[in-house]
């Protein structure tokens, strides 16, 4: 056995940093004059070393050596219990080298920053933000925010008033601040305001934020009345002046030959009428004869033909599937509402409309289901509507023995509850 080593402690505790030490004995077991390396292997190893890191050991010599845990005050060194070993590598004998294991807790640090992006918008209704917060610490934050006005002339929307951030990440809150009284014309005005980010232990942070309003209308909208103001007086004058004779000259010489077309095809019109009432007659002597020939009095309707009514085509129906699907973490679960048609009818679905009036997030699929063998006939993302009316080019046939399954996937933020969907079909039913 080449060497052996003693940990004084396995168990140390050291703020981020900050340092923290404790000894190894290194005791040469051999036969020869040997020498050794010390170094730290695992998580810690990178912010540790042995002081001296090699010492030379006769037979049956110890020595002790002081190892050091330097945890940089950084994200990328999480809070909490990092397994370490101090590795002693015999240089004639390698295959006695010896590990010894132990455990440092680095303790938690709080580091927050925020920052409103941009730090000054302008609009007549309103303006958005976002709020950048950054967790720089090395334990997750429970941050909550929080809009102020000092003179109390805005109104805000946050997204979200509580985030919850892992060590080393950044989040953007949306932000929207809306002023309580607007103006049609007017100098913009400034309404200073801050964004107040409040971690569950330390100080509050105070970003600060500036919302311009400006004035309803626009600026070019008064030149543009006046212009097109001008403009319409010197049309008018134009046209008492030059245009409305010009225009009544033509258009007494235009109803003038008007006249005269009219009067040559109403008499065209009167000599064909004339021609056809004579080959109306002859045709109707004709037919007369013709009746005669096979034997049928003119006037008999009881020999004439009767055509086929048209064929049916159906009865109309309409049918409804509302959902109430609970939040779930995975998104391949889906709570399904299904529709069994009538056993001796086969259904035509013409036209689907979504509703979607809680703005709910998710997935849902419209699924048609031949006794366990299904077809996704729509996959619908929840976040991308409200309402929808689709007409379907190729109706949707649902046999008899078939059934329709409304399947819905919540994804919903949980303080908003389940998703509530609903999917109507119209179409016939034979």
């Amino acid at each position: 056995m080449g060497a052996t080593a003693t940990l004084s402690t396995s168990d140390l505790s050291v703020a981020p940093g900050g340092d923290a030490t404790c000894q190894v004995v290194v005791r040469n077991a051999g036969e020869l004059v040997d020498q050794f390396t010390i170094d730290v292997v695992g998580e810690a190893a990178s912010w540790s070393h042995a002081e001296p890191a090699v010492v030379n050991l006769n037979p049956g010599e110890s020595a002790p050596v002081l190892i050091r845990f330097a945890p940089p005050r950084d994200a990328g060194v999480a809070a909490g219990q990092v397994p370490f070993g101090v590795r002693v590598v015999s240089r004639e004998d390698p295959h006695g080298s010896v590990v010894e294991e132990g455990a440092v807790t680095v303790g938690a640090f709080t580091d927050v920053a925020s920052e409103l992006v941009p730090a000054k918008a302008e609009g007549s209704r309103g303006a958005k933000f976002q709020v950048a917060v950054d967790n720089v610490g090395n334990s997750p934050a429970l941050l909550r925010l929080r809009a102020v006005d000092p003179e109390d002339e805005l109104d805000f929307r946050l997204d979200r008033t509580e985030v919850v951030l892992p060590p080393g990440t950044t989040t953007f809150v949306r932000l929207r601040a809306k002023p309580r009284k607007r103006f049609l014309r007017g100098e913009p005005q400034r309404h200073p305001f801050q964004v107040e980010v409040l971690p569950e232990h330390g100080e509050p942070l105070v970003a600060q934020g500036t919302m311009v309003q400006r004035q309803l209308l626009p600026r070019w909208l008064l030149p543009a009345l006046i212009t097109l103001l001008l403009l319409a007086a010197a049309l008018a004058a134009l046209w008492f002046t030059v245009v409305e004779k010009a225009v009544k000259s033509a258009a007494r010489e235009a109803a003038q030959q008007e006249n005269a077309a009219i009067k040559e095809k109403a008499e065209e019109a009167a000599s064909t009428a004339g021609a056809a009432k004579d080959e109306s007659k002859q045709a109707a002597a004709n037919a007369g004869q013709a009746l005669e020939a096979l034997g049928i009095e003119p006037g008999d309707t009881s020999a004439t033909p009767t055509l086929p009514k048209p064929a049916e085509q159906g009865e109309s129906i309409t049918f409804r599937l509302d959902a109430n699907a609970p939040i779930v973490a995975n998104r391949t679960s889906f709570t399904e509402y299904t529709f069994t048609p009538p056993a001796d009818k086969t259904l035509e679905i013409t036209d689907v409309f979504f509703e979607n009036p809680n703005g709910d997030s998710g997935t849902a699929q419209i699924v048609r289901d031949a006794s366990g063998t299904r077809f996704t006939f729509r996959v619908i993302g929840l976040g991308n509507y409200r309402d929808r009316d689709e007409h379907l080019q190729e109706p949707l046939r649902i046999k008899p023995g078939e059934k329709v399954v409304f399947r819905v996937n919540c994804q919903n933020q949980a303080p908003k509850g389940p998703c509530t969907p609903s999917v109507v079909f119209n179409g016939r039913a034979e």
